[in-house]
């Protein structure tokens, strides 16, 4: 009886924490549908997915798939190829390539070694090292409510500052954006609303608790999984779907960062799955490179199940009411709460957990999220990979 009702557990959350089937051949299945791999056609649920939230054909969607595998694995050789000239990198989703800006003053020979890893290259002004430094200048800066993030973007090489659409003539907000301007090179830009972050109350039946919040678990690591910082604090106990006692974060920090991991015991244990709810077979998670921007990522999280978008910026300051939050992933992907802290997932490559954003499932909006590999390395865990 133990077993049935750890796997049911397992089934019931984001990132399965039932444990292996008797036989040991694989993990429970929400679905009992085979767990992609690259090695497989992508499933027909996620390319209905994408079809739905991209507004791809079936035959676009295949594409653009293998061509994102190809630019996230030829990412890092053009970086190391630009050297300092490197401005930055994203996938063209008209072209189906990998963009790598270089600055104006880099040698002929730097350019051919980009292009030689089969990247397209644009001239910029700015290398990535000085809008860097630029954003690292603004994030030293108080930020008011008005202002909701601010991110470096490759394709228009520059900062660019959001602030929300009826609060940008506010005089605390110009202030802001005035000493911004005076970092380094800013663009200003306007949002619909200011974020927030996804938890929610108790509801009956979902993923996992802590107190009187509910979030959505994110990937598993050896010894338990990680999740959002707003969720819980160290040493809060965690309660599964039903109440059973889980296991307590052993560390957590928001704001400034939004993440956090819980330790797994009293019979429950790890796999390496995140959930598909019914619209894709589970998925196996095999490592953790990391996805350019442009490129298409989806979302599981216990309100919303499966949702997909496309990656807009990468280390973005994002100012919630609680305080700012560094080194962001901004997404396309809507979420509404009780999804913070659930997996963001490119093929079978884990990319981090959800923090907040803004907007829902049924009018749109933005999501952020937490980097997996910067958690990894700040508690020092290993990613549970199949």
């Amino acid at each position: 009886m133990r077993r049935i009702r750890l796997t049911y557990a397992g089934l019931a959350v984001l990132l399965v924490l039932g444990g292996w089937t008797a036989s040991g051949t694989g993990p429970a299945s929400a679905n009992d549908a085979p767990a992609a791999t690259d090695d497989a056609p992508a499933s027909a649920g996620l390319l209905q997915a994408m079809q739905r939230d991209l507004g791809l054909s079936k035959q676009q969607a295949e594409a653009r798939l293998a061509a994102e595998r190809t630019a996230m694995d030829r990412t890092p050789q053009a970086r190391k190829a630009a050297g300092s000239a490197y401005g930055g990198a994203w996938f063209d989703a008209e072209s189906e390539r990998l963009t790598v800006a270089v600055t104006s003053d880099a040698p002929p020979a730097t350019v051919r070694k980009v292009r030689a890893t089969g990247a397209t290259v644009r001239t910029v002004a700015h290398s990535a090292r000085v809008l860097d430094a630029a954003k690292a200048r603004i994030d030293r800066i108080s930020a008011p409510t008005g202002v909701s993030s601010w991110h470096v973007d490759p394709v228009a090489n520059t900062v660019v500052v959001n602030v929300v659409r009826d609060r940008q003539a506010d005089n605390d907000v110009r202030r802001f954006v005035s000493r911004a301007r005076a970092a380094g090179p800013v663009t200003v830009e306007t949002v619909a609303a200011a974020p927030r972050t996804f938890a929610a109350g108790t509801v009956g039946g979902d993923p996992y608790y802590t107190g009187n919040v509910r979030c959505s678990i994110g990937f598993s690591v050896h010894g338990g999984f990680v999740t959002a910082g707003h969720c819980g604090q160290a040493g809060a106990g965690v309660r599964g779907w039903d109440g059973s006692y889980i296991g307590s974060f052993q560390g957590s920090s928001f704001p400034d960062n939004d993440y956090a991991w819980v330790s797994v015991g009293s019979g429950w244990w790890t796999v390496p799955v995140v959930l598909g709810w019914g619209t894709v077979p589970d998925r196996l998670v095999r490592g953790s490179a990391e996805a350019p921007v442009g490129t298409s990522i989806c979302r599981s999280g216990s309100t919303t199940h499966w949702h997909c978008g496309t990656v807009l910026a990468k280390n973005e300051t994002v100012n919630y009411s609680q305080g700012a939050v560094h080194q962001m992933t901004k997404t396309s992907v809507c979420a509404e709460p009780g999804d913070s802290g659930g997996s963001f997932i490119s093929g079978d490559q884990a990319q981090g957990v959800t923090s907040g954003g803004w907007g829902n499932c049924s009018g749109g909006g933005e999501t952020w999220f937490q980097p997996v590999n910067e958690i990894l390395n700040r508690y020092g865990l290993t990613l549970h990979t199949a």
